[in-house]
């Protein structure tokens, strides 16, 4: 055996189907205690990933919250690391060091934000997400039946359990001081545009499924969440920032919390450089499609508004995806990109409370614990804000969103870890932002040469925006950009549409700052792989090969994702 190998057999997951190899099994029982110990504070995150044993039970927002979850962590780190001095087997020690890691990068930021923040969160979109949880197409009838018990928790009917609002506005007491800064103005009012939206959305989730014995508590959240938009009127309001801008040592931790490993300036750098080349690209397909289309003009940002006039209507989108990605599947198998499931891919549009809380197409991913056949859902919202988008519903739209969020992207990239035996730790505690959004997009450049042309124009504009995100978002949270003039950026140069430029804004400046930057960061990571790995290889580098084995890691960082290559694929072929 070469040297290196017998190191870097840790990294080799099960990469097919069969019985689940020992070492993931044993690895499984350290993630657990991990997810056990964690489901005292969220319980509704253990239960989306299947433990149903945590069905039905409320977060714990309780007194010094923050400090009793340092304490937990720690407890948990060091027993973790007692396991890891006595852990033989390498693949086993590797996800213990990936427990390890994520547990104290949770506690870096939960100190970072002890030391900037006031506490506040949007509860009434907390509970809707919550609900969301068991109140859904993949969940069966016997565990969608606690959703009354969890909703008589979230509003304190049940016993000796006070409601999830009054909770909320104590730790916000609980940590006001004039030296932390409060809640961005935007995130705030977000928050009390939409909480009657949530209510609606809950009540309709128990319609839909129709469960019974909801309605006190229905009736309570209604009284409760008014009184929680007065309450953030009144209080938090008066004290939320203007200026969204993270401080420089938090916003730079979360970076690295969604997997961006990179100071910002050469985030921006690179996206600048890609930007630039993307836009040349689509101003040299656009004229193609105008000339295919018959349209008169040729610059793309006219030539993409042109093609949005073919709009989709909303009761044929579904039907519309599903055969797309029956194409989509074809070109697959014919080119032999990568491994598919047999089952078809789910896709559904968004309710209103959906695209309230999410308001950009996404995939929900299914229970990644205690699986028994849940898979999961492709979701496109139609609007946000009462503002119509226009950048999913028509023809060329269809490919690339489909290849990005379906197959070969998202929807196929968790089936695979539910089927191919991927241990919890890969599955769970590795995955960051950067590992997820970087496959989607470099399945959307797998697909974009099969797309017709309109497709392609399409795909290099998704492409021109991801490298957008990656220079606006750190330039915004740096102070060297403006949202009025990022949004012209998204309005004019990319060709978005008003509902699409506002969502971008949204995630840049209070919805998850920082996040924007992964799906290219974690884009060109692969690509630098892929070629990497095809120049030592050269003939013998096999596409579906190296696909299928980029799939069967899990959601491995980049750093160790390229070691796995290097030191068990490219050996092995």
């Amino acid at each position: 055996m070469k040297k290196g190998l017998c190191l870097l057999a840790l990294l080799l997951v099960s990469a097919g189907a069969g019985a689940q190899p020992a070492w993931v099994a044993r690895s499984n029982q350290n993630t657990r205690y991990v997810l056990e110990e964690q489901a005292r504070f969220l319980p509704e995150e253990a239960s989306s990933n299947g433990l149903a044993q945590y069905d039905g039970l409320a977060m714990d927002l309780g007194p010094q919250l923050t400090e009793r979850r340092l304490v937990s962590n720690q407890a948990l780190i060091e027993e973790l690391q007692k396991r890891l001095s006595q852990e033989k087997d390498p693949n086993v020690r590797q996800d213990l060091d990936i427990l390890i890691g994520s547990l104290e990068r949770d506690s870096q930021m939960l100190r970072l934000r002890q030391k900037y923040l006031l506490f506040y969160v949007d509860t009434p979109g907390v509970i809707f997400g919550g609900m969301q949880v068991l109140l859904n197409d993949q969940t069966p009838p016997e565990r969608r039946a606690k959703a009354v018990e969890l909703l008589q928790r979230y509003v304190g009917l049940a016993p000796g359990i006070r409601p999830l609002t009054e909770l909320a506005k104590d730790r916000f007491a609980e940590r006001r001081s004039p030296g932390l800064l409060g809640p961005t103005r935007l995130s705030v009012e977000d928050s009390v545009a939409n909480a009657k939206t949530y209510v609606q959305g809950i009540r309709q989730l128990f319609q839909k499924y129709k469960i019974d014995g909801a309605e006190s508590a229905l009736s309570a959240l209604e009284v409760q969440v008014t009184d929680y938009v007065q309450w953030e009127k009144n209080n938090v309001l008066p004290v939320a920032r203007a200026d969204f801008k993270m401080p420089p040592e938090l916003y730079a931790f979360t970076l690295k919390q969604w997997g961006i490993d990179i100071e910002p300036d050469q985030l921006i750098q690179g996206a600048l450089l890609e930007f630039m080349e993307t836009r040349a690209a689509l101003q040299q397909l656009a004229p193609l499609v105008a000339r295919e289309k018959g349209f008169q003009v040729t610059e793309y940002p006219r030539v993409v508004a042109l093609l949005k006039r073919e709009k989709i209507p909303n009761n044929r989108l579904e039907s519309e995806y599903q055969e797309r990605n029956r194409q989509i599947e074809v070109v697959i198998r014919r080119e032999k990109l990568v491994a598919l499931p047999a089952r078809p891919m789910q896709v559904r549009l968004a309710s209103e409370a959906e695209s309230a809380a999410q308001p950009a197409p996404h995939m929900d991913p299914p229970p990644l614990a205690n699986n028994h056949g849940e898979q999961g859902t492709f979701v496109l919202p139609v609007s946000v804000a009462n503002q119509e988008y226009d950048d999913f519903n028509f023809p060329g739209a269809t490919w690339t969103v489909s290849a990005h969020e379906g197959r070969p992207g998202h929807e196929l990239q968790f089936t695979a870890m539910v089927e191919r035996g991927v241990s919890l730790a890969r599955v769970l505690y590795a995955r960051n932002s950067v590992n997820v959004e970087g496959w989607a997009l470099y399945a959307e450049a797998e697909m974009l040469p099969h797309h017709p042309l309109d497709g392609q124009l399409v795909a290099l504009q998704m492409r021109l925006l991801r490298a957008a995100r990656a220079f606006l978002d750190p330039m915004l949270n740096l102070g060297r950009i403006t949202p009025e003039e990022a949004r012209r950026i998204l309005l004019e140069e990319v060709a978005v549409s008003p509902a699409m430029a506002k969502q971008e804004i949204d995630r840049y400046t209070f919805r998850h700052p920082g996040q924007a930057g992964t799906y290219f960061y974690g884009y060109t990571r692969i690509l630098q792989l892929r070629m990497q790995t095809e120049l030592l290889l050269g003939r013998k580098f096999d596409r579906l090969r190296f696909n299928n084995f980029l799939l069967d890691q899990g959601l491995l960082p980049p750093d160790l994702m390229e070691r796995a290559v290097n030191e068990v694929f490219i050996p092995g072929q």
